[in-house]
């Protein structure tokens, strides 16, 4: 469940300096750097993921995202979605939800397809309505930076998972995430403050903001999950997208408590992972079988167990943790978050001291949308905050 052994990671070479290098993306028009993440007193982080040494083949020619793999991108994506947003702290509480709907679209043909999307966010009712009458509801428009062949590739560096219809991209504002804040929660009442009272808004400099998505395997709906890590690498918040494609209205998440959000994840489960690298590490697959246990000991302490076999290499990794409410802390600096509805989002509690160890790290996000089937999406790192490598996983209980 909670580690990432059967990711192909790579062998990254020490860098001259222990910072982040700048880099840049176009979720909004701006051009924004990411500041560089302050050394932290040395710490050995314990990565899950291991090298993978099985034969790999190439994804496509040039080492470059294909004009195919975008178009079934774009039409995973296209429709009307209708669903809510919601925002963890990273302990798992629940800040804020909104309402939330989607348009996407597409122009162009081959090299010049592009994917546009407009995000509607439905504002609170006024303050000041008259008793007796319902005010019109009124829902705040945000376009998106289209994504295209150039975007996908540079920018977002794109992991994407036909089949499965699964991806994992960047971005390096929360410019779409802070106006869904404000829009949704204070509407007019927004007077522009930075950082409005009782209201927690994402980082203006975030070291990372990363998008993983999983389709239902059984229903027409998906998860949009973001990791926001602040500029010194310390996880912020976890904010959720729940959507259904059509007008129907999706049921919130179910209330659970902390025993309950540990259980679904508890057990034996067995399956198969895919790595797809990003196009500056080679752009190449590789696969390999997985068998995971995560059991409480008589003690209390959540105990895990992985194996992953790719070609003629097995893998075992173990890692003990304990549990803290909606909290899972493992030992060498890996951490859980417990949410709703069968989730759970992974990050290193400290990205800042991976990066000062020139040591790459991952992100993971986990959806057991049934008792007995889960699918995972794990998103590795260098230290520079390049995307390496984007893993698929699907896993039943045995």
């Amino acid at each position: 469940m909670f580690s990432t052994s059967a990711i192909a990671s790579p062998s990254v070479a020490p860098s001259n300096h222990p910072n982040w290098s700048p880099t840049r993306t176009h979720l909004k028009s701006e051009q924004v750097f990411v500041p560089a993440v302050q050394r932290r007193r040395r710490c050995r982080f314990r990565a899950a993921a291991e090298v993978s040494r099985s034969p790999t083949k190439v994804e496509e020619e040039g080492g470059t995202l294909s004009v195919r793999i975008l178009r079934e991108f774009i039409e995973t994506n296209l429709g009307n979605w209708s669903g809510s947003f919601y925002q963890f702290d990273g302990r798992g509480n629940l800040l804020q939800s909104v309402n939330t709907k989607l348009s996407a679209s597409s122009y162009g043909t081959d090299e010049l397809i592009s994917l546009v999307q407009t995000l509607y966010i439905k504002q609170p009712p006024m303050g000041n309505s008259i008793s007796g009458y319902d005010s019109e509801v009124e829902w705040v428009e945000y376009k998106i930076k289209e994504t295209n062949m150039f975007t996908a590739d540079k920018y977002q560096q794109l992991g994407f998972f036909p089949k499965e219809k699964a991806f994992s991209l960047r971005y390096q504002t929360a410019g779409m995430l802070e106006t869904v804040l404000r829009a949704g929660v204070l509407g007019e009442d927004d007077i522009g403050e930075e950082s409005p009272k009782n209201l927690k808004l994402p980082s203006r400099r975030p070291s990372i903001v990363c998008e993983s998505c999983l389709y239902s395997l059984e229903k027409d709906k998906r998860v949009r999950a973001f990791h926001i890590m602040d500029p010194q690498g310390v996880l912020e918040m976890l904010p959720v997208f729940l959507e259904e494609r059509g007008d129907n209205k999706l049921s919130p998440f179910p209330p659970q408590d902390s025993s309950n959000r540990l259980s679904p994840f508890l057990g034996r489960w067995k399956g198969h992972s895919i790595t797809k690298r990003s196009s500056i590490y080679g752009a190449t697959i590789s696969e390999a079988d997985v068998v995971s246990l995560l059991e409480l000991d008589d003690k209390g302490q959540l105990i895990q167990d992985i194996t992953s076999t790719s070609g003629d290499r097995t893998t075992n990794v173990h890692w003990t943790g304990t549990v803290s409410e909606n909290l899972v802390s493992f030992d060498g600096g890996f951490q859980m978050t417990l949410l709703p509805g069968g989730m759970c989002m992974g990050c290193p509690s400290d990205v800042g001291r991976s990066v000062a160890q020139s040591e790459p790290f991952h992100l993971e996000f986990c959806w057991v949308e049934s008792p007995d089937k889960r699918q995972r999406l794990v998103r590795t790192y260098d230290m520079e905050g390049l995307a390496v490598s984007t893993t698929y996983f699907f896993e039943v209980r045995v």
